[in-house]
Parts: C-alpha cells; structure tokens; sequence
C-alpha cells in the first residue's frame, strides 16, 4: 500500500522494543487510519506498544480509538531461556515477564492515552463477551497454533464490512518462521469473508467483503 498519509509519529519509534519492520508498521498506519472512520480498531499483542503506536496514532486522528489486548505475560519465545527474552521485562520478584509497565511508558510517551485501551487480559477472555463492531483487527500475539487459531475465531466476526484484518509473521516457508500465523492467514484466504490485499513484507492484509 503506497504512503498516501504522511506518517508522523509521536516518538522515536525506534527506541520502542518490538519486533515490527518499518514498512508493516507504515501500512498498519495507513490502513487503521481508514478503518478507523468505519469503527474503533483493535490489535492483539502490543508487547512494549510499537504497533500500537502505528494504530493508535492514526485512530486519535479520527477521534476513534485503539484497544489493545495483551495479557503481558509475553509468548512462548519469551519466557525466561527462550530466544526472545528480554531480562529486562521479567519480574525477578513473582519470576514472570511483565510488559505492561512499559506498554504504559510508551503510550505516555506517545500522547495515546485519550486513544488506547489497554485490556491486560487473554484474548479469549477479552473476546467473550464482545459486542462492539470493529473498523480493523491485528493478530500479533501468541504464534502457538492452539494461540493463534483463538485470536483468529475469537475476534474476526467482528470486523465490519470493509474493515481490515491484519496478521503479523506470516512465513510461508517454514525454514523461515513458525507457521501459526500462515495458517490462519490461509483461513481467512479460504473463508469467502474476505478479499486479500497485497502483503507487506510478512504483514498479511484482507478486507472484509
């Protein structure tokens, strides 16, 4: 999706920790920004906020809002001896990764509080009882297929007519990256709910018919 709105962001979106790539975070940018005239959005897996950024920024220019569902407990790769842990994030005192205090940072930081709900929950939890309908959803959170097979039938009935699902880490080569994300990003391709757009680097895009 070519940059028709010019991005301006709040901070230093580097200095945010996360694990999204600058064109997938423009194209969040884009899209949340026209979604967000049909409904609030919502994302799944803000770790330290830096999509949230992207999607928040572009919702409080419509006055709309952002929730941001992540229990900041962290995934799988994680936790304490996995490959993405951050000691940084893990509480020495209860010995669990904890996210949320610099999930708050970095929305003070960015001026978001008037526009991000942060709902420090699973997503199952989160989506039980859900009524409100949504302009755009993006998966990003745990790349375990029981996780990801969730947060896709939990949360996808939602979207409006024309709101936008977004999934991140789509790999389709598995020597390239786990495959929980590819597979419901082939859901959705074979749904008939939806008509695919063109990915952005692993960013995987689709409108809802």
């Amino acid at each position: 999706m070519p940059l028709t709105l010019p991005l301006t962001l709040p901070l230093d979106i580097d200095a945010v920790k996360g694990f999204l790539a600058h064109d997938e975070g423009e194209a969040l940018y884009q899209y949340a920004f026209d979604a967000s005239r049909l409904g609030p959005c919502l994302e799944i897996g803000s770790y330290c906020g830096k999509s949230t950024v992207y999607l928040g920024s572009a919702c409080q220019k419509n006055n709309s809002v952002l929730y941001a569902v992540d229990h900041h407990r962290g995934s799988e790769e994680h936790q304490f001896g996995e490959e993405y842990h951050d000691n940084d994030l893990y509480d020495q005192q209860l010995k669990l990764m904890d996210s949320f205090k610099v999930f708050r940072s970095t929305m003070r930081e960015a001026r978001l509080d008037d526009t991000v709900v942060p709902i420090v929950s699973s997503s199952a939890v989160a989506s039980r009882h859900w009524a409100t309908p949504l302009g755009m959803v993006f998966i990003d959170g745990g790349h375990s297929e029981e996780a990801a097979q969730i947060d896709y039938r939990s949360w996808v009935a939602h979207i409006k007519p024309g709101g936008i699902l977004a999934i991140h880490d789509i790999f389709p080569n598995p020597e390239e990256g786990g495959q929980a994300p590819y597979n419901i990003w082939k859901l959705a391709k074979a749904s008939g709910l939806f008509e695919e757009l063109p990915m952005v680097n692993t960013l995987g895009l689709f409108r809802r018919l």
